[in-house]
């Protein structure tokens, strides 16, 4: 494929900016599904500290992804640079503010609530009836 590409006029020069917009929007497509995500996660998630942790996961991925799409749609070096500089502290401040966070919700005390099950009755009958036989 690509010496095909070198034998045209255009050469593999005019598949590059295909490539780029490619890689581009695949990114940014894929930050936008887990930002999507991440969204419904803070929706239908039981309680606080899990809706802490499906929102800050969602969001340093999502929001990372998304930039480093745009970092690909960039013509400029010193835009491009900037976006990763926003990169940079989104990665720093959000895993830090999602800690912060949740330890005040700690000291203040707010309780993770443990998902222990108890046995339906039909469950607890059934391993009663095993027990006996």
């Amino acid at each position: 494929m690509i010496f095909l590409a070198t034998l045209q006029p255009g050469g593999i020069e005019s598949w590059i900016p295909i490539a780029l917009d490619t890689i581009s929007w695949t990114l940014l497509l894929a930050g936008s599904a887990f930002a999507v995500i991440g969204g419904i996660g803070i929706l239908r998630l039981p309680e606080f500290f899990s809706r802490m942790h499906g929102a800050g996961i969602t969001d340093t991925m999502g929001a990372g992804l998304i930039m480093l799409g745009l970092v690909f749609q960039s013509d400029s070096v010193l835009v491009a640079f900037k976006v990763l500089a926003i990169l940079f502290f989104l990665m720093v401040t959000s895993p830090s503010s999602c800690h912060a966070l949740a330890h005040s919700a700690l000291a203040n005390g707010l309780k993770p609530e443990l998902d222990v099950r108890t046995p339906r009755r039909d469950e607890s009958s059934a391993d009663a009836m095993e027990t006996d036989a």
